[in-house]
């Protein structure tokens, strides 16, 4: 809109400009003819009356003393050249004509005559002053040519330059305020436009594919922006039907493998029980002295079997169904103080920055927590490396942070994007379910747990649990 209003108003000012210098051009040109034709009306009368013979020598005398009155009358300048182009008379005072007066160029005598009306008209400028001369033939009563007139006129513009230039102002003035009006207009446009836009960008970037993500309800919109609109609402309703059957799948698959797993460490006992049983019922003698000795054997035998199948089945079930939350209001220091007691080791440091941080989570939790992540700090150091463990707990801003810190042999970098999967381990035994346990308690409190690691010289698990005001106020209440 504004190039458009900028464009306009340049054409208009541009055919305007060329529009007054071609009237002014026609004006001077009418008005030389009018007075060119006023003049020789009042020469042929004088022709017609004179008593001097109407030849070209005689024009000086013919005009001797007309010339100045045809000069007063008609207010122009008048100069009488004879046939050869020299000057016979003119209306300039003496003094003011040069004695040598050059005559009219032999160009301009040619073009004179070849012309079929017998008339020329000279334009030239004279230190910045345009002149329009016009050359026509003096005639006598037979149309016998006597002499050339000469009328020199200046062309005056000022006038029209006067008129121009009001009349720039004036359409300046307007299309200034056009101008202003349409950038106003254009700014109010384009905020309608591009505020419909913005929201449907926000929602755009907002949209993710694991979570609920909410349509766009925008009205008095264009049809344009509506069909954006209505693309973006049936996009948002494909992604959410493709998330809950991604999650479905998802789900599925995790328990297909996780029964895989489990099946496999179930069958893993069975197979030394089976051939347990088999060789006991093959070489059982009731009358052999050992008897006893060999059952017991047996028992035990079968015992340490069914009690690794139960610690599989202790393992599973405490992944798929976490126990009810007893939420307490707690001070973390202690309780994670309280979690390393229990290990009772010397290379296991506890730091803390402050001796309380208030919140509300259950403690029995908080300490699986503890225990989980310094167990797999203990088993992260190789053979023959003297264990450093350092556990620190800190307050930053609303949140208090855990972080377990170990010196083993760190997180290689094929294994981070996998370390909290639920059947993930790098150990010959367990089931890989404890860092996915602690993830899922973690995350029911609105919390979080990443790791650095640097493979070779240990890893740090970091885990953020929000403060519950509710809890810390409960506490200053006390």
């Amino acid at each position: 809109m504004i190039l458009l209003t900028l464009i306009a108003s340049i054409l208009i000012a541009s055919i305007s400009i060329y529009q007054f210098k071609k009237e002014a051009k026609d004006y001077h040109k009418e008005r030389l003819e009018r007075k060119e034709n006023s003049v020789k009306e009042h020469i042929n009368y004088i022709l017609q009356t004179t008593t001097y013979p109407l030849t070209t020598e005689n024009l000086p005398l013919i005009f001797k003393d007309r010339i100045h009155e045809l000069s007063n009358i008609h207010g122009l300048e008048i100069n009488i050249y004879g046939l050869d182009g020299k000057l016979l008379k003119s209306s300039k005072a003496k003094f003011s004509i040069d004695s040598a007066t050059p005559p009219i160029s032999d160009f301009i005598l040619k073009l004179i005559q070849s012309t079929p009306d017998k008339r020329y008209v000279d334009i030239h400028t004279i230190d910045g002053q345009k002149f329009r001369s016009s050359y026509s033939y003096i005639k006598d009563i037979k149309f016998k040519p006597l002499g050339i007139l000469n009328l020199p006129n200046i062309e005056d513009d000022g006038f029209y330059d006067r008129e121009l230039t009001n009349f720039l102002i004036r359409l300046g003035q307007v299309y200034l305020f056009m101008l202003v009006f349409a950038i106003v207009l254009a700014y109010f446009l384009s905020s309608y436009i591009t505020q419909s836009l913005k929201n449907i960008s926000d929602k755009i970037t907002e949209t993710n594919f694991n979570q609920k993500n909410e349509k766009i309800e925008v009205e008095g919109t264009s049809r344009e922006i509506n069909s954006l609109i209505n693309a973006y609402n049936s996009m948002v309703d494909k992604l959410e039907e493709s998330a809950l059957k991604l999650a479905q799948s998802q789900r599925e698959q995790a328990w297909r493998e996780m029964a895989k797993q489990v099946a496999h460490e179930i069958k893993n006992p069975l197979t030394p029980m089976r051939l347990t049983v088999q060789s006991f019922q093959r070489k059982f003698n009731p009358e052999d002295p050992d008897v006893r000795q060999k059952m017991d054997d047996y028992s035990k035998t079968l015992i340490q079997q069914i009690d690794t199948m139960s610690s599989v089945a202790s393992a599973f079930s405490n992944f798929a169904s976490m126990p009810a939350q007893q939420n307490e209001t707690l001070n973390v220091v202690d309780v994670v103080q309280l979690a390393l007691d229990i290990f009772n080791e010397d290379f296991i440091v506890f730091e803390k920055e402050e001796d309380e941080i208030i919140t509300k989570m259950d403690r029995t939790q908080l300490i699986r927590i503890i225990t989980n992540l310094v167990k797999n700090a203990l088993q992260a150091v190789p053979e023959g490396r003297q264990k450093e463990i350092i556990v620190s707990v800190l307050r930053r801003d609303n949140m208090v942070l855990i972080k377990v810190k170990d010196n083993g042999s760190g997180i290689e970098p094929e294994h981070a994007g996998v370390i909290f999967e639920p059947k993930f381990t790098t150990k010959n035994s367990g089931m890989g379910l404890g860092l996915g346990i602690i993830k899922n308690i973690i995350e029911n409190y609105k919390g979080t747990i990443t790791f650095e690691t640097e493979p070779g010289q240990g890893t740090i698990f970091i885990v953020t649990l929000p403060i519950i005001r509710e809890a810390v106020s409960r506490k200053f209440n006390s």
